[in-house]
C-alpha cells in the first residue's frame, strides 16, 4: 500500500539518554560450529537473548544509543557476558549484579548450546538457564520512572521470553511497560512464545493473563497468529489454516483481531518463513497498521549460515525505521533485510553494517570489495 501510516508520537532524541532500552535476559551461547553439541570438543562463545539482541542490532548496525536492563552473577561468567555486551556497544550501566555463592545454587548465568543445522539436519537449541540472575529480577529492582522519565529512553523493548522466566519477571515486565507508557515512551513487545517456560508458572492461565496485561500497554507487537493465539487467548480455530508457510492470510486476520482487542496498539509486525532446508529458507517481513499493510520483497531462497536471531534482527530494523520516521514500506524493508543478513553471520546478532542493509533493501547484489 502507498497510504502513509499515521506518525508515531516518538519522543525527540535531544535530551534523551537512550533511543531504546531492552529489558530481558542475556545468556552465553555456546556454538559448536560445524560440529554437534553431543560430539563437540570446542565451542565459540557469543552473548545473546531475545530482547537484548534487538538493542544490540540497533546499536551495532544502525548506530542507535541503546542499553540493556538485565542481571548478571558477579563471577567470571558474568564478567565474560559484560565484555561481550561491551563489544556490541550496548550501554551496560544499568545491569544488576548478583552475589555468587560459588556453586550457582542461588544465582547463575543462563547458558544456551545451539547447533546451526545444515541441509536435512535442523537447528537445535539446548538451554540451561534455571535460577539465572535475570530470572530473579523483581518489580522493585529498577527505578522505572527514572529510566523512562525526562532524560531517559525513547523506546522500551521487551518480550515474552523474559516475562515467562518467573512470576517476578512477569511482574517486572508489566511494571516496566506501564511506566514507559505513562511517560510517553514507545513500547514494543515480542510475544516469542515458549511453552516450556510458561509451563513452569503456578497458574495455567499465566501466559494469557500476563501477556494481555503487557500488550495492553504496547504500541508495537511482534508475533504471528500462533503467538497471538497462545499468549493472548485468541481462537485459532476461527482462522483459516495457512495454505503454505508463506501464506499471510491467517496472521493478517489475527493482527486485525489484535487491533480490535487492544485500542492503543499501533502496529503488528511478523516474518514469514519456509524452511526448504536448514540452509535455505524463504523469507519475508510484514508490517500491519490500522491504516494499511506492507510486505517486504519476498526472498524465496535465502542461504543461511546461522538462522538464530533473524527475528530479533527483523525487530531491530523495524524499530530503527520507526525511530527515523521512515515510510512504512521502508520500515518493513529495513527489518526484512536486516533479518536476512543476520542469518548469514554466526552468532545471535547481525555482524553487518547499515550500508550492507541498504544494499539489500535496494535489491542489489553484494559486490566483492578490494
Amino acid at each position: 500500500m502507498t497510504e502513509p501510516i499515521p506518525a508515531w508520537p516518538i519522543l525527540p532524541a535531544k535530551g534523551r539518554r537512550w533511543d531504546c532500552l531492552a529489558l530481558g535476559e542475556v545468556m552465553l551461547r555456546f556454538d559448536p560450529g560445524e560440529d554437534r553439541v553431543r560430539s563437540a570438543r570446542s565451542f565459540r562463545v557469543w552473548e545473546g537473548g531475545g530482547e537484548y539482541n534487538v538493542a544490540r542490532g540497533l546499536k551495532k548496525t544502525f548506530g542507535r544509543r541503546t542499553g540493556v536492563l538485565t542481571a548478571l552473577p558477579d563471577n567470571e561468567l558474568g564478567a565474560l557476558a559484560l565484555d561481550l555486551i561491551g563489544q556490541g556497544g550496548v550501554d551496560a550501566s544499568e545491569i544488576l549484579w548478583r552475589t555468587y555463592d560459588g556453586v550457582g545454587r542461588s544465582t547463575r548465568l543462563g547458558l544456551n548450546f545451539t547447533e546451526r543445522g545444515f541441509g536435512l539436519r535442523g537447528a537445535l537449541g539446548v538451554s540451561d538457564r534455571a535460577n539465572s540472575a535475570a530470572s530473579q529480577i523483581s518489580i522493585d529492582d529498577f527505578d522505572w520512572d527514572r529510566l523512562f522519565g525526562a532524560d531517559g529512553a525513547r523506546w522500551l523493548h521487551t518480550g515474552g521470553i523474559f516475562a515467562a522466566l518467573s512470576e517476578k519477571t512477569a511482574e517486572a515486565a508489566v511494571a516496566a511497560v506501564r511506566s514507559a507508557r505513562r511517560h510517553g515512551v514507545m513500547v514494543s513487545y515480542d510475544l516469542n512464545y515458549r511453552a516450556s517456560l510458561w509451563d513452569s508458572h503456578p497458574s495455567p492461565d499465566a501466559a494469557r493473563r500476563i501477556n494481555q496485561a503487557i500488550v495492553a500497554e504496547c504500541d508495537l507487537l511482534f508475533g504471528d497468529e500462533f503467538g497471538l493465539a497462545a499468549c493472548l487467548g485468541m481462537d485459532l480455530g476461527a482462522l483459516k489454516p495457512r495454505r503454505t508457510p508463506m501464506d499471510d492470510g491467517p496472521p493478517h486476520a489475527a493482527a486485525s483481531t489484535a487491533f480490535e482487542t487492544f485500542p492503543q496498539l499501533r502496529g503488528v509486525a511478523y516474518t514469514l518463513r519456509e524452511s526448504r532446508s536448514a540452509s535455505v529458507n524463504a523469507w519475508q517481513g510484514v508490517l500491519e497498521a490500522r491504516s494499511g499493510r506492507w510486505l517486504s520483497a519476498l526472498r524465496p531462497n535465502v542461504e543461511l549460515l546461522d538462522r538464530v536471531g533473524g527475528g530479533d534482527a527483523f525487530a531491530s530494523g523495524v524499530i530503527h525505521g520507526l525511530l527515523e520516521g521512515a515510510a512504512p514500506q521502508r520500515v518493513v524493508d529495513l527489518g526484512a533485510a536486516h533479518g536476512a543478513l543476520a542469518m548469514t553471520t554466526p552468532g545471535d546478532n547481525a555482524n553487518v553494517s547499515a550500508a550492507e542493509v541498504e544494499t539489500v533493501v535496494r535489491g542489489e547484489q553484494p559486490s566483492t570489495r578490494r
